[in-house]
């Protein structure tokens, strides 16, 4: 799978939060997206998600162009801002309602991904108005990979992770590598993304200031 981003531009209220971005993605490699906050990282993501069209610029996957030929991406999981889940149902409950839209996973198949994440089977059955925000960042986790969609698009995914944690996101994020995923993420840690990624694009004030290859 290879995502183009072309010239991609958003203005809103007249401020330019994206500012002609400009790269080129493929599977099975990591791409992190590096800026401090108002950087314009999460609205990029937004972009390649589909959930924002651009107002100017495209985002073609497989060159076909996002907002007009596809709606969104055919097969993606992403993790954007804080994960927001039913209060009233379980970690479980939760990941088998967004399950039973494309009948694509089996039950086992999704407790093998709260277990994956770090949700034993007690965590998996508690309500998610009783998760700790480092139980609800690994079910956000567990949504956005648990179909092992072709992108996979983690905002912050080490947010409110303890040290285990976040070395069991970096595995997490490798072994969505190694399984062919086109894979991008952003982190406030340099170090890490530094540790996980092909290449890293670097945003200030909506600009690609620096584009580092490292693989």
């Amino acid at each position: 799978m290879r995502m183009e981003v072309i010239e991609v531009s958003k203005v809103i209220r007249k401020h330019t939060v994206l500012d002609r971005v400009s790269c080129s993605m493929h599977s099975g490699k990591i791409y992190g997206i590096q800026g401090i906050n108002g950087s314009g990282k999460t609205m990029l993501m937004r972009v390649l998600i589909g959930l924002i069209h651009p107002s100017s610029g495209k985002v073609l996957i497989d060159g076909k162009e996002l907002g007009k030929e596809l709606e969104f991406p055919k097969s993606i999981g992403f993790l954007l801002e804080n994960p927001t889940f039913l209060d009233r149902y379980s970690g479980y409950q939760n990941l088998k309602m967004l399950a039973s839209v494309k009948k694509i996973i089996s039950d086992e198949e999704i407790n093998k991904v709260l277990c994956l994440v770090g949700l034993d089977e007690e965590a998996a059955k508690k309500k998610y108005r009783k998760y700790s925000l480092g139980m609800k960042q690994r079910l956000g986790i567990a949504a956005a990979i648990m179909e092992k969609p072709d992108i996979v698009i983690l905002d912050e995914p080490t947010n409110a992770l303890d040290t285990s944690g976040v070395e069991l996101v970096k595995e997490i994020v490798r072994g969505e590598k190694k399984r062919g995923a086109l894979v991008i993420i952003s982190c406030h840690d340099f170090a890490i993304l530094e540790e996980l990624s092909d290449e890293i694009i670097k945003l200030e004030s909506g600009k690609v200031i620096e584009h580092i290859g490292r693989a």
